[in-house]
């Protein structure tokens, strides 16, 4: 049995590769992965069979059937389950990991329907599958009889060469390029790493932390005031946006417009990959636009506590902690403070993720997500009978109507789109196509060769496409309303989608960042790297040095200012999660810890690795103390004291 799941297993490892190389655009070739990938897979065989032999010979005392029985069903679940894995991988270019236990059973359920993978092919797929494996075993154990000696030197033999392979050093050459180095993993061996490390050292921490200053090169020195508040501190945030503004007579309009998936890597100046927001790209001439911006997460989890309160991770994403958030502040919660009006917009069901509890708990205004749209408007398309909910044109124009309010109170508006989200079904499917089409002929100017890299993304890039579409028709009707002379939009991306291969490890982050307002007076680009934690502290400064809003005199923002540098340079220290979950990346100044590697960052937010071992451990041990103190934090919600 064990040779002939070994064998199934590489089986499985051909049609992954097969079906990668078939389905994306990679920037590597057979070879380069294929040597790595059978170590990985060798490498995690023999493990998983020498485990299970010792329980084998543990049935076997017990019953020699039950410990037939016992095996066989334990190695259709090992296939079983690397099967869903390698298709998982093969959607995302992602191989799922602790982030698999971030999600609760409807979360789960909601995004593999919309995936359309939960249906009868793959159910029915799935028993026939076993139902066929255990008749090859079966037949296999009648037929293909070894004696005791020959046994026990496939037994020794295994084990030697599980010595020598998982105890043995030994790496791929360049880990550098993350898609080759998840193409490589072997699925059902990373996921039983990373569950083992999220079950047996999750939500320790020890108290030991330093309240001091990361580094002095950045913008704002804060002053920690409190060991048992350790992310607590007193700053002065410069305004920085002033000298690109008209002085404000009265309190402006702030509205968000926050793009499902929308990264640099297809958006705005230098995108890589060619820009597919023509609109927006207009939009830059006359706005101020940061082209080294990055999310604080690489899912949308992140997007509301990072953008509008810059707070900790916890354990699997801030909003996470929803049962009892520990007490803070965010732009919504002080602009309410201020008299403002805060209204929230999005197409789908705000309680996925915790997004309604988050916003009520800000001290929202008005909420209008899936339940409050008019019954005019018609959901997104979709193809296993459960839809996300409502496109992004429909979202704008059913916010619209309810948004700015005339009741002479100044307004913050946030609308999330959704569109641009897998399964990437775009309405209007036939005016997107050509409209694709055109766009790589004559806006892109691509050669025929290279048009058919593009094809294989379509259906993704059709749906950025028409999401810039739906602001162009957001921003063309609010520009008639009153209300736009005083109004500030800032338009984000709440991470870059990863279905796309991406070209850098920091690539996944790299969002576009664009505040535009007819009270801009010198449209700028900056350089200067930035993140979202510093949007709201930069706002707040801004409004506090035009109109005088009051601020709290003690803040827990992770974030600096808005870095307003025309040459690229990096002045933030940040953690980065990757998935829920998954805290893996940490950054200060121009340099990039990652997955136990060190990189430097430059313009365009390329980086390049580097060998420096004080600077590594310098940044590692920086980014364990945030650890530290986001574990402590967590599990003593001691975040903001309540006045």
């Amino acid at each position: 049995m064990s040779l002939i799941f070994s064998i199934l297993m590489i089986l499985l490892r051909a049609i992954e590769m097969i079906l990668i190389f078939n389905s994306h655009t990679i920037r590597v070739t057979f070879l380069e992965v294929i040597g790595y990938s059978l170590f990985e897979d060798f490498n995690w065989i023999l493990y998983f069979l020498g485990l299970l032999f010792i329980l084998h010979v543990v049935n076997s005392l017990v019953s020699a059937t039950l410990a037939k029985r016992f095996t066989q069903v334990w190695l259709v679940i090992a296939l079983l389950a690397q099967s869903a894995l390698v298709f998982y991988f093969l959607k995302t270019l992602v191989p799922l990991g602790k982030d698999l236990f971030a999600y609760n059973i409807d979360d789960i359920i909601i995004t593999v329907r919309s995936s359309g993978q939960l249906n009868f092919m793959t159910i029915g797929g799935g028993i026939v599958f076993s139902a066929l494996i255990f008749f090859i075993f079966n037949i296999v154990n009648k037929h293909l009889i070894f004696k005791t000696k020959t046994s026990m030197v496939f037994t020794i033999t295994m084990y030697w060469f599980l010595i020598f392979i998982y105890f043995i050093p030994f790496s791929d050459s360049n880990k550098l390029n993350e898609v080759k180095a998840n193409i490589q993993l072997n699925k059902s061996k990373y996921l039983s790493e990373q569950s083992f490390d999220y079950f047996m050292y999750s939500g320790e921490y020890y108290f030991d932390f330093y309240l001091r200053s990361l580094n002095e090169a950045l913008f704002v020195k804060k002053e920690f005031i409190d060991p048992t508040y350790p992310f607590l501190h007193t700053a002065d945030y410069p305004d920085v946006l002033s000298p690109y503004f008209d002085s404000l007579s009265s309190p402006p309009d702030i509205v968000f417009v926050l793009i499902e998936s929308l990264g640099k890597a297809y958006s705005g100046k230098d995108a890589y990959l060619g820009s597919f927001t023509p609109f927006l790209d207009s939009l830059e001439s006359h706005s101020l636009v940061w082209t080294n911006a990055i999310s604080s997460t690489g899912r949308t989890f992140g997007i509301l506590p990072g953008l509008f309160a810059g707070l900790p991770y916890g354990q699997r994403g801030f909003l996470e902690l929803y049962e009892d958030y520990p007490h803070h502040e965010s732009l919504l919660s002080i602009l309410k403070e201020n008299d403002y009006e805060t209204s929230f917009f999005l197409g789908t069901d705000a309680s996925f993720d915790h997004q309604e509890e988050f916003l009520e708990n800000a001290g929202l205004s008005e909420l209008i997500d899936i339940q409050g749209f008019d019954p005019k408007y018609e959901k997104m398309a979709s193809n296993t009978g459960f839809s996300w909910g409502y496109g992004d044109k429909e979202l704008f124009k059913n916010g619209l109507s309810f948004f700015p309010k005339s009741d002479g109170k100044p307004q913050l508006g946030i609308f999330q789109t959704i569109t641009s989200h897998d399964p990437y079904l775009v309405p209007e499917r036939e005016f997107y196509s050509v409209k694709f089409e055109d766009h790589l002929e004559n806006y892109l100017n691509l050669s025929e060769a290279k048009k058919t890299e593009y094809r294989d993304y379509q259906n993704i890039y059709m749906t950025i496409l028409y999401a810039d579409d739906a602001v162009k028709d957001f921003i063309t009707s609010y520009s008639k309303k009153p209300e736009f002379a005083n109004t500030i939009f800032v338009f984000t991306g709440d991470h870059r989608l990863p279905e796309i291969p991406m070209a850098s490890r920091l690539d996944r982050f790299h969002v576009p960042l664009i505040i535009y307002s007819p009270l801009i007076n010198r449209p700028t680009y900056f350089k200067g790297m930035t993140s979202h934690f510093e949007v709201t502290p930069s706002l707040l400064a801004f409004l506090q040095a035009q109109i005088g809003i009051q601020l709290p005199e003690q803040e827990v923002w992770m974030g600096q200012v808005l870095d307003t540098s025309r040459v690229f340079q990096s002045k933030i220290a940040m953690p980065l999660m990757r998935n829920k979950n998954q805290l893996l990346e940490y950054l200060n100044g121009e340099y990039f810890l990652s997955d136990d590697q060190l990189f430097v960052i430059t313009d365009g937010l390329n980086i390049d690795p580097v060998e420096d071992q004080n600077l590594k451990n310098k940044l590692t041990g920086e980014f364990e103390d945030f650890k530290n103190k986001n574990n402590y934090t967590i599990q003593t919600h001691k975040l903001l004291p309540v006045d």
